[in-house]
């Protein structure tokens, strides 16, 4: 238990390092892993000992993002109307404010290392898949048209939303976050989930 106890609290100060340093504002590629090991004070072989690279470091890390993302996903219920979506993307962009610093390392690390990259895109993927089983259920019950490519539908509005969200953040400062998720939502419903079959309206 002691060393269980020791090993947890050396996984706590390695990333608690790495979140010290990304949150000042450092890019992840700059940072080595000697950086690290003086911001949390341990050596090269305790740090190896527990993670196989910084990448490591940063996925673990991320985890956390990931866990908060993981419970607000089984929220998701789209049949319950077009204001519950802008909830539920009122509080997609609170988490990731909350994360930024560590949101931002990933989708760089993600350009260049295939693992960073698999761990990024499995939330989206499942976030995908979710949504293409609800679009085909409410086709089933006529709620959306049959029209809709369902596949194409939620590849946009899960892929194409993750990246406006990520740009949202970056260059806006917070004042603009609920009339973002009310268009997102907006978007989302009148888009996809009760867009309008054939012609109509055109």
């Amino acid at each position: 238990d002691h060393h269980a106890a020791r090993s947890a609290a050396t996984v706590a100060q390695v990333l608690s390092a790495l979140q010290e340093l990304l949150d000042s504002g450092e890019a992840f590629s700059e940072i080595s892993v000697q950086r690290i090991l003086e911001e949390a004070g341990v050596s090269r072989a305790t740090f190896y000992a527990h993670f196989q690279s910084k990448a490591d470091v940063l996925q673990r890390l991320a985890g956390k993002l990931r866990e908060s993302l993981l419970a607000l996903a089984q929220q998701w219920d789209p049949a319950a109307g077009v204001d519950r979506l802008a909830e539920f993307f009122e509080e997609v962009i609170r988490i990731h404010r909350a994360h930024q610093s560590v949101i931002t390392a990933v989708r760089e690390a993600a350009a260049y290392d295939s693992t960073v990259d698999d761990f990024y895109t499995a939330d989206l993927e499942g976030f995908d898949e979710t949504a293409l089983r609800s679009l085909l259920s409410d086709q089933a019950a006529g709620l959306t048209p049959a029209d809709v490519d369902a596949v194409s539908a939620s590849r946009i509005i899960v892929w194409g939303g993750a990246q406006a969200i990520a740009h949202h953040i970056r260059v806006d400062d917070g004042t603009g976050d609920i009339p973002f998720a009310r268009e997102l939502a907006q978007i989302w419903w009148y888009g996809a989930y009760r867009r309008p079959s054939g012609n109509q309206g055109s």
